[in-house]
């Protein structure tokens, strides 16, 4: 053994530098890691992030476009910083923050770049350029940010925000990085696909001052960033515009839509806010004051508040009662206030009479010849059938559902069903007398203003609607993409929809009449909805014209009282501003009165 250990030394040797020698060819010639490794010493990759898409209103107006602003990024492994409290006096932050964003970085990567500061001013850029080629690690990256002319329509617009870490663990495409920005809410992030566009990216060489001296091997493997697709809203800027002036001091939503292409012409939540407010480099502290606000100004709420219809909805109950054939336009119910309340002078009325006086014993004997039809001798068991056709056809009528508008939160209000009953009072424990306060819209019955008015377009097209919608179309660099959606019918037929818009047409002229404008005939239904927590809210549906109808309304005020006040005169000053394109002087007076009126002490 001894006599052979000659040979196992030099042996061991010679194995130990065959191995270095496979470790050094694999790393530099087989393993090209290592290799990319040391060029980004001195090869700097740089993300070119695309324009995103702008939107437009209905008239290619602008409503959202673009500001350049700059990200510095950091790559915790390159990081040297030699006088720190220098370094944060260039950002105007502490050395506590400087260490923790800093610390956030390495914990998503330290060897990829993430977002150390963010959106940065061309000014504010300008200012540090010189001094930040001093740090190493640090590098600055153009982006823009959203920017609103008009500063209306932010429930609708949406806002864009960074990524979160959930989002990128959702996200099977891998298209999103850290330090990006996605939609959040509204068009902005239901069009997000089509408005983000898709990054590029170069390779700079630089020094180790971390100077540009050119690009890599000629930008042979340069991509170029591709902009976003432009949106064209549905929205009339001019519309939007007036809507939201005349909702100011108020609680409530506005909701406008063409009948006969379901575009929403106007979307108003209110109070707003500016959605400046929620692009750029305060987007964090904005959006706690914001979501802190005890009016819940982030709250979307003609797709996410419910109301009870209130008497909007004793128009439902004509039509299926018409279609069902337990009533007709002759009909006429003594007015009967022992059984229901009821309010101006009428006694014996037909359906139109009912319709124009707001009867509440007619839609109560109405509602009851719905829901009980003999189609059973046990009531009870006869009112879950009256029931259950009654929701058929409010699903119909685009009740108790989604309508699909186009940006996500959309509630769908609640249409009871039989179940619904059964939970509460056992199969077989209720009947029509315990759900008689749905026949003039009241009870369990929650509907969102969207659906409202949509209801209206119904009534306007004389019994179908096109699905809600607030992008008409898609701008690529090729061409024109129209969104087509599919026309829905409520099974209800047209010659039942005469007599309520006659009747319709009237409350403009009577109960209404502050909704009256010269050479337009509007219909109209007040509702004053109940609201046990404080003031009743004032709702007023409508369209406009009579014949082929323009636009289609809901309009609710919270805490306003009567329908034929507040909520009526905003809707007929907008169906003048659209049709007419501006308010007459005569009515000058109607603004005025709507101007005058804050309801915010009501809360």
């Amino acid at each position: 053994m001894i006599k052979n250990r000659k040979y196992y030394i030099p042996a061991i040797f010679i194995v130990v530098g065959i191995i270095f020698l496979i470790k050094l060819f694999s790393i530099q010639v087989m393993d090209s890691r290592y290799k990319l490794a040391a060029e980004n010493n001195v090869i700097n990759k740089v993300i070119e992030y695309p324009y995103r898409g702008l939107i437009y209103d209905r008239n290619n107006k602008i409503i959202v476009h673009n500001t350049p602003t700059y990200d510095i990024m950091v790559v915790p492994k390159e990081v040297q910083v030699g006088d720190t409290a220098k370094f944060c006096s260039l950002f105007d932050i502490t050395r506590e923050e400087f260490e923790n964003k800093v610390a956030a970085a390495k914990k998503y990567s330290y060897i990829k770049q993430s977002l150390f500061f963010p959106q940065l001013s061309n000014r504010e850029f300008a200012s540090i350029q010189d001094k930040l080629i001093e740090y190493k690690g640090f590098y600055p990256v153009a982006r823009t940010v959203r920017n609103y002319p008009d500063s209306v329509l932010a429930n609708g617009l949406g806002y864009i925000g960074e990524v979160s870490k959930r989002q990128l663990e959702r996200d099977t495409s891998n298209y999103y990085k850290s330090g990006d920005y996605i939609g959040i809410s509204g068009m902005e992030a239901a069009y997000e696909k089509e408005l983000r566009g898709k990054r590029g990216v170069k390779y700079k060489l630089v020094n180790v001052r971390g100077i540009e001296k050119g690009s890599f091997n000629d930008g042979r493997f340069d991509t170029a960033s591709v902009p976003g697709n432009n949106l064209i809203s549905s929205i009339d800027l001019d519309l939007q515009k007036y809507a939201e002036y005349l909702m100011k001091d108020k609680v409530g939503s506005i909701v406008a839509i063409e009948p006969s292409t379901g575009e929403v012409l106007a979307l108003v939540s209110s109070p707003s806010y500016d959605p400046n407010q929620l692009s750029g480099r305060k987007y964090s502290s904005n959006f706690t004051q914001l979501n802190q606000d005890s009016l819940k100004p982030l709250f979307n709420r003609p797709i996410m508040a419910t109301y009870r219809p209130g008497s909007v909805f004793k128009l439902v109950q004509s039509l299926i009662a018409l279609q069902e054939g337990v009533i007709t336009p002759a009909t006429r119910v003594v007015c009967n206030r022992g059984i229901i309340n009821c309010h101006g002078a009428h006694t014996n009325a037909d359906l139109h009479d009912a319709i124009k006086f707001s009867c509440n014993p007619y839609f109560y004997s109405t509602f009851r010849r719905i829901i009980n039809q003999g189609k059973d001798p046990k009531m009870n068991v006869d009112s879950r059938i009256g029931l259950k056709t009654w929701d058929e056809y409010l699903y119909k009528l685009g009740f108790g559902r989604k309508l699909g508008v186009d940006i996500p939160n959309e509630q769908k209000g609640l249409v009871p069903e039989p179940s619904y009953y059964n939970r509460y009072y056992g199969e077989g424990g209720w009947n029509f007398y315990t759900i008689y306060s749905l026949s003039i819209g009241e009870g369990e019955l929650l509907t969102t203003p969207l659906q409202v008015a949509n209801l209206a377009a119904i009534l306007a097209n004389r019994g179908y609607f096109i699905r809600p919608h607030l992008v008409k179309g898609i701008d690529t660099p090729d061409s024109y993409l129209k969104l087509d959606y599919n026309r829905e019918d409520t099974g209800i037929n047209p010659e039942h929809f005469n007599t309520v818009v006659n009747a319709m047409a009237e409350i403009v002229n009577g109960t209404a009449r502050v909704a009256k404008v010269d050479d337009i005939t509007i219909c109209g239904k007040t509702g004053t909805v109940q609201n046990k927590n404080s003031y009743d809210h004032s709702a007023f549906m409508s369209f406009a014209p009579k014949e082929n109808p323009k636009i289609a309304l809901s309009v609710y005020v919270e805490n306003a009282g009567w329908g034929g006040g507040v909520a009526a005169a905003i809707s007929g000053l907008l169906i003048e501003k659209y049709i007419k394109g501006e308010v007459s002087e005569n009515r000058a007076w109607v603004e005025n009165y709507v101007m005058t009126k804050a309801y915010l002490k009501n809360l």
